[in-house]
């Protein structure tokens, strides 16, 4: 996107969510291994996340693996695993450069100690930039999150350092792992699916969605960045009507 292009950031979208669709069948349909477009996908990343401050996007989050994903085959989660791990130790050095702050969020108890040690390295890593704040989602799941966040609210109740009078919705978000990030404005969904898949299912009460045919491995910066655009024209009344 040209700079005289540049999304207004009053009007745009500060937070983006992205269900990262399709790279199986992006690989089958030309005869390679599911793998094939997982590695395909992970290349698209990079792209998205360079594309995030010419269009006016401070938070980007991305689902990667789901708590669900676990039930695929051994080969492909393995293969999953071992992308990430390579991702990691491969673009760490860009991430820091380019000033981008990076979280994971999701169970990490399920993940091998190496992939664990190295999300914990690059969390440490990236922590002091601002740039732009990449949120990858492994082993994620909506309810999940919500279970965990639940529980660890109970521990703070049963130990006495919460009355339960004082729980409200609020109360909770703090125990959320996104507690640090703002809720998403935008949510993306690519390969012409249209569900959101056990996804930030609370921080996207009020966030707005866009399902699009694309497959990841082909989506493109130019094509975020008119989603980003089409967001400005939306209105957001957040339960509300206006006078």
């Amino acid at each position: 996107m040209a700079k005289d292009q540049e999304i207004d950031p009053s009007t745009g979208p500060n937070h983006v969510a992205v269900i990262m669709d399709g790279n199986g069948r992006w690989a089958q349909a030309r005869g390679k291994p599911r793998l094939f477009g997982h590695h395909a996908g992970a290349k698209r990343v990079r792209e998205i996340v360079e594309a995030c401050p010419p269009n006016g996007v401070k938070y980007l989050t991305i689902f990667a693996f789901s708590t669900e994903n676990w039930k695929r085959t051994q080969t492909e989660v393995a293969g999953l695993m071992s992308l990430f791990r390579r991702y990691i130790e491969k673009e760490a050095k860009a991430l820091l450069k380019n000033g981008v702050r990076v979280r994971f969020i999701g169970d990490r108890m399920k993940l091998d100690d190496k992939l664990v040690s190295l999300m914990d390295e690059l969390e440490l890593l990236t922590s002091t930039n601002d740039e732009i704040h990449l949120t990858i989602a492994i082993n994620y799941g909506g309810r999940d999150e919500v279970a965990r966040a639940t529980k660890r609210l109970a521990h703070e109740v049963a130990a006495g350092r919460l009355d339960p009078k004082d729980v409200d919705a609020e109360t909770l978000a703090k125990f959320l792992d996104t507690y640090v990030l703002p809720d998403p404005d935008l949510v993306i969904r690519t390969s012409g699916e249209a569900r959101i898949s056990n996804f930030l299912l609370w921080q996207s009460a009020y966030s707005e969605y866009e399902f699009v045919d694309t497959l990841w491995p082909d989506f493109t910066a130019e094509e975020f960045g008119k989603l980003v655009g089409k967001f400005g024209a939306r209105d957001r009344r957040f339960g509300a009507v206006k006078a």
